[in-house]
């Protein structure tokens, strides 16, 4: 749709290794609902687009005989490769590849998957590509969970104005398209799957309570697109301090304490 907001192709690279530290893993609980509920079958073939270093292509696999992990950026889909490589992980799949322009031959897939990426997409063209990659009675899931700076809690809040403080100082406001939020307000992911020919089959919420450190957080940040390594430079060292001296006096014993939620949207192709 023209009024989509786009975003740049490059803003998560150089971010693999902190994604792969520092960004929680998805329950285990929520990846066996989703099997379940997804009906996989052991034998079909799993798709995780913009994939970043395989959260859920790894943990899913065990229910997939072939797995496809597609990322934009490079650098993740090397170190998908590199874990594969080490886990001696059969019948997994690394391509570099935007969702946009994957070459796929229809109904190829059992399920596909989407993690924290699917806003950042042209949405209406993927979920329309990902529609006939399908199988019919095949099902896409839109997987998502909370990030700290987003809560209401005192430690929170001083990390949301911490991370505005730091995105002004850096010239980096503008790496988050503005308006993107209003945009999904807009026309939300239900709607753009309905309009794809999805059928809706509800949302699943999982909740974890997690106890975040200082260092965490600091590797967690690094593994976002507005403010990661090569945004602080060689202010990283100011950026940790102030964030320790920002968020200090809500310590919990040096400690954060967050209530994350992780949820995925579920839609199915029809028979």
């Amino acid at each position: 749709m023209a009024d989509e907001v786009r975003f740049a192709a490059d803003l998560y690279r150089g971010t693999a290794a902190a994604y792969e530290r520092y960004r929680l893993p998805y329950p285990a609980a929520m990846i066996e609902d989703l099997s379940r509920s997804a009906g996989a079958s052991g034998h079909g073939r799993l798709l995780d687009l913009a994939c970043g270093p395989g959260q859920l292509a790894f943990p899913l696999r065990r229910w997939f005989a072939e797995v496809w992990a597609v990322d934009q950026e490079p650098d993740m889909v090397e170190a998908v490769r590199a874990k594969a490589a080490a886990a001696e992980v059969p019948g997994l799949r690394p391509v570099v590849s935007s969702a946009e322009t994957l070459s796929v031959q229809p109904g190829y897939f059992e399920l596909a998957v989407i993690g924290n990426a699917f806003h950042r997409l042209d949405r209406d063209l993927v979920a329309g590509r990902i529609f006939g990659w399908l199988q019919p009675g095949g099902h896409l899931a839109l997987c998502w969970s909370s990030q700290p700076w987003t809560g209401d809690q005192g430690w929170q809040r001083a990390l949301s104005a911490a991370l505005d403080r730091w995105k002004a100082a850096l010239g980096a406001e503008h790496r988050i398209p503005a308006g993107w939020e209003e945009a999904q307000s807009r026309r939300p992911n239900s709607e753009v799957l309905s309009h794809a020919g999805f059928e809706l089959a509800g949302n699943h919420e999982f909740a974890i309570e997690h106890r975040w450190t200082l260092p965490e957080l600091a590797g967690l940040i690094r593994s976002t697109s507005f403010l990661p390594a090569a945004v602080l430079g060689d202010q990283a060292a100011a950026f940790d301090a102030d964030l320790a001296a920002s968020l200090g006096p809500h310590s919990d014993n040096g400690a954060f304490t967050e209530t994350v939620r992780f949820v995925y949207e579920l839609a199915r192709k029809p028979d």
